[in-house]
């Protein structure tokens, strides 16, 4: 009888139940970051999310699956998680056309961990702080002895600090009008360069939504590239791992900034906070969900988004002219910068959900009018 669980680096673990893609006995999934989702739904939104490459997502709702995995759900072409942890996996009736969540995971090669004390779970990386795991698997008892022989290998993988997680979700060369449901503006009023470090669809679905067209740059360009896109803004897009390691990107902003209007959402608002002059720095667990309030110091109004980082930026670092925007109602967290005299404008959240509330889509339309202004 085979017998898995999760191990934490810190030697903890949390037995379950093996689904989706399994591994053969005495084996384990690829070693990750393992960081607790607070959606209650917005599954598969999460699995292919860019942002979520090189780390486990453990979902606190107690029942995930209920409702199936469709193409339409999607935020990239593959899975970019490397596992997936719950409570309960709903293996009931789906809606016609549909397929279920442990046969979704079976063919994207990941795997999916059921039947987890995922509340005892999330107040441990709550208390303790994220931390790399692997979900290790074995056809007879799990002994001291295997369990140790794990553990040694988990504490000498590295940790997310240390990690390049662009390589492989940003595109490989520039991209002029990438499809979205099939279609791209066709008379466009602006044209946006975006540096593609990981870009969910729905950014891009926005940016459409709007007749605004994107080119995508490689996570690599360089001003030479973004200048020859003939584009009104660079926009910085969200993506994996930490900025600190980004410095390329960092310097190119920074020959931009001013120049051009320059935005950015999630990692592409740390990589302006760099260029900025400031610094960012590693959150104890990160804000993963679509429940997070975030205050306006601009208009006094505070609205609900949607939420995936475990890195912020640094307030002792910042430049006086760089004004906080947007501050993360429970914990006071930076949650957005702005310069209105240089056109440079950047959050922390997700406007775009998906999954998540849209209370802050009107970001899109702020970053608009500030690339249309002169």
């Amino acid at each position: 009888m085979q017998h898995t669980i999760l191990l934490l680096s810190d030697g903890t673990y949390w037995p379950g139940t093996a689904y989706g893609y399994k591994t053969s006995e005495n084996a384990s999934t690829p070693i990750s970051e393992v960081v607790f989702n607070t959606s209650m739904t917005g599954y598969q939104e999460i699995l292919t999310d860019p942002s979520y490459n090189g780390q486990m997502v453990v979902m606190t709702y107690p029942e995930i699956g209920n409702y199936g995995c469709d193409p339409i759900f999607t935020e990239s072409s593959s899975v970019k998680a490397t596992a997936m942890i719950v409570h309960h996996l709903y293996q009931g009736p789906l809606p016609e056309g549909r397929q279920s969540l442990d046969a979704y995971m079976k063919g994207q090669h990941v795997t999916l961990l059921s039947d987890v004390d995922t509340r005892s779970l999330t107040l441990h990386l709550r208390n303790h702080g994220s931390q790399n795991g692997m979900i290790f698997t074995t056809g007879g008892e799990i002994t001291e002895a295997t369990r140790e022989k794990a553990l040694s290998s988990l504490r000498a993988f590295p940790q997310i600090t240390e990690r390049n997680l662009i390589e492989g979700v940003s595109v490989g060369r520039i991209v002029k009008d990438p499809l979205v449901d099939g279609i791209c503006p066709s008379s466009p009023h602006a044209r946006f360069a975006v540096m593609d470090f990981g870009i969910k669809s729905s950014i891009i679905r926005q940016f459409y939504k709007r007749n605004i067209a994107v080119t995508l740059l490689p996570a690599t360009a360089t001003r030479k590239d973004f200048l020859s896109t003939s584009a009104s803004a660079l926009f910085l897009s969200n993506g994996p791992g930490d900025p600190a390691r980004l410095q390329d990107a960092v310097a190119m902003t920074k020959t931009l900034i001013g120049q051009v209007p320059v935005f950015g959402i999630c990692l592409g608002h740390q990589i302006i906070t760099w260029a900025l002059g400031g610094k960012t720095i590693k959150m104890k667990f990160g804000h993963h969900g679509a429940n997070h309030p975030v205050y306006d110091h601009l208009s006094g109004k505070t609205f609900v988004t949607s939420q995936n980082h475990g890195f912020m930026s640094d307030p002792e670092s910042l430049p006086d002219f760089a004004s906080i925007w947007l501050t993360n109602a429970n914990d006071g967290s930076i949650e957005g910068l702005i310069d209105a005299q240089r056109r440079v404008a950047s959050v922390q959240f997700h406007p775009e959900a998906s999954p998540g509330p849209h209370d802050a889509s009107w970001i899109f339309d702020r970053f608009i009018e500030m690339g249309a202004a002169k």
